[in-house]
């Protein structure tokens, strides 16, 4: 299915139109910041099959980037992401600016803690403020029945999960499983910034992952685990943040993997380019 979206660019016109569709049926909801890749497009093509009317919005959010980020490289290709959703039949697209996100005196954000705590907080403890505060605003800006969110951002997804539940915003939040390349790399805007030599070592970090969720599950000493992994990592060229294993529903470190449902996560740099991942356990 092809046809170009339709493209609202302030709350007031957003708002007006999913009001209307939502008399006729479901609405999904794409939250992205652009720079769309087969793992957004996994997504879009969910939404379309949950929903009768599909918006995509795409904004690059200043207030999850901290000093010294890459806000001002980050990859943008508005045309590029359009005729990507035209192919896939988004219905439409929210793409406000940065002033019609947060107009002149704006001075409110959302704090979070619970699953925000630790991990990417420890090495980013800017990132769930902004991610929670463009969030909800983006929730409450468009009134979508449901928000479809990748797994391969997990902590994001859960304290999203928290937020609305909390706050009791009428979304219903769906997390999709990452989207991979066939050598395992998971899909990511960032994965441009990676030389040649280092997109052929990236894989590795997934793979590690897996081999560590393996031995956990097969009943090996967690901690020994871990430690070997990251060794391996850090071996193979990668910089380590973090490898973790966390009860997968609210990231609080784990009792027994065995027993309770655990995710492994991690962050890690190689060369200048930083990559996420996660899997279950």
């Amino acid at each position: 299915m092809s046809g170009r979206p339709e493209i609202f660019r302030t709350v007031r016109e957003v708002r007006t139109a999913v009001a209307e569709k939502r008399r006729r049926g479901r609405v999904g909801l794409v939250p992205t910041m652009g720079a769309l890749h087969e793992g957004h497009l996994a997504l879009v093509r969910e939404a379309r099959r949950l929903s009768g009317w599909t918006l995509v919005s795409i904004f690059v959010n200043p207030t999850q980037f901290g000093p010294g980020e890459d806000l001002s490289r980050y990859p943008r290709d508005e045309a590029g992401d359009l005729a990507k959703l035209a192919g896939e039949g988004a219905h439409a697209v929210f793409a406000p600016s940065v002033e019609e996100m947060y107009p002149e005196g704006f001075a409110t954000r959302i704090s979070v803690s619970g699953p925000a705590e630790g991990l990417e907080t420890d090495f980013r403890p800017h990132f769930f403020t902004g991610v929670a505060t463009v969030v909800a605003k983006l929730l409450l800006a468009t009134g979508p029945d449901l928000a479809i969110f990748g797994e391969k951002d997990y902590q994001q997804l859960t304290v999203i999960r928290r937020m609305v539940a909390d706050l009791a915003i009428p979304v219903e939040i769906i997390g999709h499983p990452t989207i991979r390349e066939p050598d395992g790399l998971a899909l990511s805007s960032r994965n441009v910034y990676l030389t040649p030599e280092e997109r052929r070592i990236a894989p590795r970090l997934y793979a590690t992952m897996a081999e560590a969720a393996a031995g956990i599950r097969s009943q090996g000493e967690p901690m020994e685990i871990l430690l070997a992994a990251r060794r391996a990592l850090s071996e193979a060229g990668f910089r380590l943040d973090y490898m973790e294993l966390r009860h997968a529903l609210t990231l609080q470190p784990v009792g027994d993997p065995r027993n309770d449902p655990a995710r492994l996560l991690a962050a890690a740099w190689l060369g200048k380019t930083r990559l996420i991942d996660n899997l279950p356990v």
